[in-house]
């Protein structure tokens, strides 16, 4: 036996069978058959006899400079997460401030000279290694392998025991080399669950053919990944029939569905299979990414209008989700959670919880990220991710691991070439029963998955990316921000300002034909409409602003006004004055959840000729979109 083989060899002294990779999902283990039983007995034999391959293939590493590095990396794992404890400590207002700074500072000086010391071992490590791992010479088997280590052959046994039919797709998911690749770069199945991925998977290629190609069998595939643990399902209260669990062919049919519509986003169709899943596995119902989509449409196209990524979509959290809890009290129980939430607000969690179902309506990928007391969301742009309404990646975290740790994996992950090298070290720390770790805050683990983390710093210090800022920060617990807003203003002509008098004396208005009496002219925003020409909006933080028009009416008399209106809160009016009217007229608006839908007609007098209409709003003010005032004639 040669001398490589005998060292990697002795990592495994003491593991047995027990090695694996990431641990599935904790629940009671189902009894085995004895169809199972030999079952698992067969999946075990297969993954020895690849580990025993795959270690006869490991380039010699000197076992001095194996350890060199591995010192070093558990040097600068520790001294990695005593700085960001450290940090977080002087973040969190202490009691003795200059103790706090001298411990961060000496931590960040700890953490430097640790770093300063892991350069040479690490750059003599990845040296050895990096032809070794930019190699796809060995993926037939070191695929299989991972999956089978990530899976547990008992956790294989259990799905396949089942019947033929969950057998043949182990059968089916071993044998194909391209799939298991691709599943292994999306980050494996969840909780380690590979057969219910695959019966998933082919469950939606049943359902849409399309499933099979393209950027729709990516989506098809991160679906099956994503939903391989079952997701519970957000139902209105009042539904008490609805399913617990999110239907995954029903969310990716969705999907596909608005994608072929044209309703998501433009960058949809480049996303990987990794950055689908993080839109595709949301709480909300079907219906209520259906809804969030045409809500959002009509009730303020410029969020989706704008080019700013950093803002598109999500901004409907600044403009629109009151923060506060007092208002919770009147969710409707027939309501999905997040039509209550832009109704009645909510604090962190429900406004981060909002952002992030905006942006998956509109297949934006999403990640949560809390903090200490706080919550956060973060998501994709083209230029990397970036964090809404919290403070930077050293404040926070992840489902992933820490904020600092998933910034710098989500880099490195932009060139999924380069990323490859990374992958092969971490499924060879799978094989070899390694704990898998996210980055250099997580507690340290074995020599492959060090190699993973010093290969993944490596492509993003030669890629030079740069950090995106948070944004939104100073609005996270806040109603109003300090930031200048930027508003666009839309060119409104005279045909846009149009009054139209039909035949039959029926007067519309449009609502950008208005004269804004106030200074604040950020209260009213015009902005394209969806359903063509111009549209007006009152904003819900906002100063007061008055709004006239003046027309001409054929004829003196009655008219019953209405207002073609969108609403996301109920209890809203307008108080309209005509002409010199002493009094003014209440007009209600409807809740219409984000539909366009017109106001119940209020009698007003209207003199022959010039008339001037008045409107006016009393705090608190809630956003209102107006499309147009439609005066008929009252016979």
């Amino acid at each position: 036996m040669k001398r490589s083989t005998m060292l990697w060899l002795s990592i495994l002294v003491g593991m047995g069978t027990a090695l694996a990779g990431p641990k599935p999902a904790t629940e009671p283990p189902v009894p085995l058959t004895a169809a199972g039983e030999k079952l698992q007995a067969e999946y075990e034999a297969t993954l020895t006899a690849l580990r025993a391959q795959i270690l006869q293939a490991l380039p010699a590493v000197e076992e001095s400079q194996k350890a060199a590095f591995l010192k070093a990396y558990a040097a600068e794992a520790t001294a990695t997460a005593a700085e960001l404890k450290a940090g977080r400590a002087l973040n969190g207002k202490p009691k003795d401030k200059e103790a706090a700074e001298k411990a961060r500072d000496a931590a960040k000086a700890a953490l430097a000279q640790a770093k300063a010391a892991a350069q040479l071992p690490a750059k003599a490590i990845l040296a050895e290694l990096d032809k070794f791992l930019a190699s796809d010479k060995l993926d037939a088997k070191l695929v299989k392998a991972a999956v089978l280590a990530q899976a547990t052959p008992r956790g294989l046994a259990e799905f396949a025991q089942q019947g033929p039919e969950q057998q043949a797709l182990v059968k089916k998911l071993l044998a194909d080399t391209g799939l298991m690749k691709q599943m292994l770069i999306a980050g494996g199945a969840n909780g380690g669950k590979y057969g219910r991925a695959m019966e998933i998977y082919t469950a939606i290629q049943k359902a849409s053919p399309q499933a099979r190609r393209g950027e729709l069998q990516r989506l098809a595939l991160a679906t099956a990944l994503e939903h391989a643990v079952p997701i519970e399902q957000k139902n209105p209260e009042a539904d008490k029939n609805a399913p617990r669990f999110v239907d995954p062919v029903k969310r990716y049919l969705h999907f596909e569905k608005a994608y072929l519509d044209g309703e998501l986003d433009p960058a949809f169709k480049n996303l990987t299979v990794w950055e689908y899943r993080n839109v595709v596995n949301g709480d909300e119902t079907e219906d209520a990414l259906t809804w969030g989509r045409a809500m959002l449409r009509n009730y303020r196209p410029d969020h989706i209008a704008t080019s700013d990524y950093k803002w598109r979509y999500v901004k409907a959290v600044k403009t629109d989700v009151k923060y506060g809890s007092a208002d919770q009290k009147n969710d409707l129980p027939t309501n999905q959670l997040y039509q209550n939430i832009i109704m009645t607000g909510g604090v962190c969690g429900r406004r981060a919880w909002f952002g992030g179902f905006i942006l998956r309506c509109f297949g934006i990928p999403i990640v949560r990220r809390p903090q200490e007391g706080h919550a956060a969301l973060a998501h994709w742009t083209p230029e990397g991710w970036v964090i809404n309404f919290g403070a930077g990646w050293d404040w926070g975290w992840t489902k992933y691991g820490e904020g600092i740790d998933f910034e710098q994996y989500t880099q490195a992950r932009k060139n999924e070439a380069a990323f490859l090298p990374v992958l092969r070290a971490q499924w060879m720390g799978d094989v070899l029963g390694e704990k898998r770790v996210f980055g250099m805050c997580d507690e340290p683990s074995g020599f492959w998955n060090g190699v993973a983390l010093y290969r993944q710093r490596a492509i993003v210090e030669a890629a030079k990316v740069a950090s995106l800022g948070a944004v939104g920060t100073d609005i996270g617990e806040a109603n109003v921000s300090k930031e200048k807003e930027h508003v666009v203003h839309v060119n409104v002509t005279e045909a846009d300002k149009k009054v139209d008098v039909s035949p039959t004396g029926v007067i519309t208005i449009p609502a950008v034909a208005c004269v804004n009496t106030s200074t604040n002219v950020n209260t009213i925003v015009f902005m394209k409409s969806n359903l063509g020409g111009l549209q007006m909006h009152y904003e819900r933080v906002s100063q007061p602003a008055t709004f006239e028009y003046t027309f001409h009416a054929p004829q003196a008399g009655q008219y019953a006004l209405t207002a073609r209106v969108v609403t996301v809160s109920p209890e809203q009016h307008l108080l309209l004055t005509v002409n010199d009217a002493a009094e003014p007229v209440v007009v209600n608006m409807p809740y219409t959840r984000g539909m366009w839908q017109a106001s119940a007609p209020v009698t007003i007098t209207l003199a022959q000729g010039k008339n001037v209409l008045r409107f006016d709003r009393k705090p608190e003010y809630r956003g209102l979109t107006i499309k147009d005032f439609t005066l008929t004639p009252v016979k």
